[in-house]
């Protein structure tokens, strides 16, 4: 919208592209449309313009494209609710019960994407590449073709994903994805002049640039509208070429996991570790896992168990942690009352931010990941093969998501990949196994595990090795809970 200078002695005509409503905004927006949204978890998700498209149930049959759908009542959340979103495309289902059960009964088209992926999909297609080729997901149902798209009323698979082309570069095998293209982007930004130069603030950045750079109209919802000038040119992070309208912001701003440091005495997050000897089992896990990072390592740490590692790192060892929605320098938890819905861990967890951190958009984030420049990745599983092979996304019957673990594990020879987990399932049954039976994260990626009971180091063509056992803990013992046959160590240890 361009409206004419209010002065006499100019004639020239003076950009502004701030409409006076989301309402206004949002009039002439089109059904089967494809629709990207920025945010991730609940922080920096453009609310207002979302509950304006609730508000017009004639839009419908949206093509959605976001890392994850919100939470049952709350961004796109709202729009499954309503029935306006025929089909997702998203790295993360996440605790969104509506969202799995739309899609495990039919209801809804779901395009699984690892996150890093889904990023760099879309920010292909806002810079003219039509298609790229990555590492991740290689030897997963993402490049086989065996992800379900959708199933039948009955839970039947209806239909599957198409498989992907492959190519071989310096020995390494990397799967082709195809750039993803908007018509719409609705992006969230802490400050927005009427050029439409945006600001966003913290971890709030997430998706919202790379989406804002890849639609035919970009609509931001702004909690601040400035006068041109006062975001800081160096301080742009989405240049206005890029947006077409901006919208005030209204929408409360909230948080999806309060979490904080425990008070003195209080030790570590018990809804983690559990209680008695589940509690017990699991700060061990915890503890040896601390002694995985070495003075100077860039590390990523999944959600759960992982997380709870740096509490017990020697003072004497820094570690840069690294979170996939955009933070490099996560500090600790914070303290009650000092939460920010715009800092955030890759768990939807609250943080705070360490002296020298920076935050970023989630394709710089992946960059690094894919590129080989964090050193260490702690995960959890729910099962890992003697070759090294990790399943950590999927149960029959349920389904999360990948989230960007399919990224952080497919660079191995760079990163390292440790996991964390409890030796053997509720049920008893070994966890470590020849093959894993569940769909796979990636292929000969993991490098060593840390259980209760031992710690393995992975050779990816000779198998495992155990390397350590708990204290009380015997070699037979471990052969008896442990699925394929494996060396020990001449030097075999204590787990420390």
């Amino acid at each position: 919208m361009v409206r004419r200078s209010l002065s006499t002695t100019s004639p020239r005509h003076v950009i502004n592209k701030v409409w006076p409503s989301a309402a206004a905004a949002l009039e002439d927006m089109q059904s089967n449309s494809t629709l990207l949204c920025g945010g991730f978890g609940l922080s920096g998700v453009p609310d207002t313009l979302i509950n304006m498209v609730k508000a017009n149930p004639h839009i419908k049959d949206l093509t959605a494209v976001s890392n994850n759908a919100g939470i049952v009542g709350s961004g796109l959340g709202l729009l499954l609710e309503s029935r306006q979103i025929s089909k997702m495309i998203a790295s993360y289902v996440g605790e969104n019960k509506l969202f799995e059960n739309q899609y495990m009964h039919g209801d809804i088209e779901l395009e699984l994407t690892p996150q890093g992926t889904l990023a760099e999909r879309c920010r292909a297609g806002g810079v003219g590449i039509p298609a790229f080729f990555t590492p991740a997901a290689f030897g997963t149902v993402v490049q086989t073709g065996e992800l379900p798209l959708r199933h039948n009323a009955d839970g039947s698979v209806q239909s599957y994903n198409h498989a992907r082309d492959t190519k071989v570069f310096n020995g390494k095998s990397y799967v082709m994805e195809e750039a993803i293209h908007g018509d719409y982007a609705f992006v969230k930004a802490w400050k927005a002049d009427r050029l439409g130069n945006c600001m966003f603030r913290y971890a709030a950045a997430n998706f919202n640039g790379v989406m804002g750079r890849n639609a035919k109209e970009t609509i931001v919802e702004a909690e601040h509208i400035v006068e041109p000038g006062e975001i800081d040119p160096a301080a742009v992070h989405l240049p206005g070429i890029y947006v077409k309208k901006v919208v005030q912001s209204t929408a409360e701003k909230r948080i999806e996991k309060f979490t904080f440091t425990p008070d003195a005495g209080e030790g570590a997050d018990t809804a983690v570790l559990g209680k008695g000897d589940t509690a017990s089992k699991r700060e061990r896990i915890v503890r040896r896992a601390a002694k995985e990072f070495k003075n100077g390592m860039y590390a990523n740490l999944g959600i759960g168990m992982p997380m709870l590692a740096p509490s017990f790192v020697d003072p004497g060892v820094s570690v840069t942690l690294q979170s996939e929605n955009g933070i490099l320098g996560l500090g600790p938890y914070p303290k009650k009352g000092q939460e920010d819905p715009d800092l955030i861990n890759a768990g939807k967890e609250t943080v705070t931010l360490l002296p020298g951190a920076s935050c970023f958009s989630s394709d710089e984030s992946f960059g690094m990941i894919r590129s080989g420049r964090i050193d260490l990745t702690i995960l959890g599983a729910m099962q890992v093969s003697a070759k090294g092979d990790l399943a950590n996304w999927m149960l029959p019957g349920k389904i999360k998501g990948f989230g960007g673990a399919m990224d952080l594990v497919s660079n191995p020879t760079a990163t390292k990949v440790v996991i964390t987990m409890e030796h053997v399932d509720k049920h008893g049954r070994p966890k470590i196994v020849k093959q894993c039976e569940f769909p796979l994260t990636g292929k000969q990626c993991v490098s060593r595990i840390i259980t209760d009971l031992a710690v393995f180091d992975v050779d990816w063509a000779a198998g495992l090795t155990l390397v350590e056992v708990a204290e009380g803990v015997t070699v037979d013992e471990v052969k008896e809970k442990t699925e394929p046959a494996f060396k020990v160590a001449d030097n075999l240890r204590t787990m420390q």
